[in-house]
């Protein structure tokens, strides 16, 4: 089990989730309208935060990016992380038990020509893939609980 809190993977980790995020943000912080359109679509935040929202989360996700990559506050950043993948997964979850195919927005907010089960089948991936990040986010955070 100390094999799992060990320094080297942590490290390692920690520049997966970093390198991630930092892709998503990249993405999202380009094209704020198309984020926003995106947001808007999951039908979750009132129309009023939309804009804000589209404009914060980017940068949020970015920012940990950023402390995972270099190893500060790296546990704080890990919590921030596991949090949002925690809410995404929530986001995803919803729209798919109510069979409403969106676009996750997660790696680009450009609008795709798919069919609604395409969608659909692509939300449930977009899923796994938060859950396993969400796994990976869970190493850091018990790698570092004890510093």
């Amino acid at each position: 089990m100390s094999g799992l809190r060990s320094e080297w993977l942590t490290s390692r980790t920690s520049f997966v989730l970093a390198a991630v995020f930092a892709v998503a943000a990249v993405a999202k912080i380009a094209d704020p309208p198309g984020f926003a359109h995106q947001v808007h679509n999951y039908g979750l935040v009132p129309a009023g935060a939309v804009n804000a929202l589209a404009l914060v989360l980017p940068w949020l996700e970015l920012l940990c990016a950023a402390l995972l990559f270099f190893g500060a506050w790296r546990r704080t950043a890990a919590g921030i992380v596991a949090i949002l993948l925690l809410v995404f997964i929530g986001a995803l979850g919803f729209n798919l038990s109510k069979k409403h195919p969106i676009d996750c927005s997660c790696f680009s907010t450009a609008a795709t020509q798919k069919s609604d089960a395409e969608r659909l089948g692509d939300m449930k991936l977009a899923i796994l893939r938060d859950v396993g990040l969400l796994l990976l986010a869970g190493q850091v955070l018990a790698a570092t609980r004890e510093r």
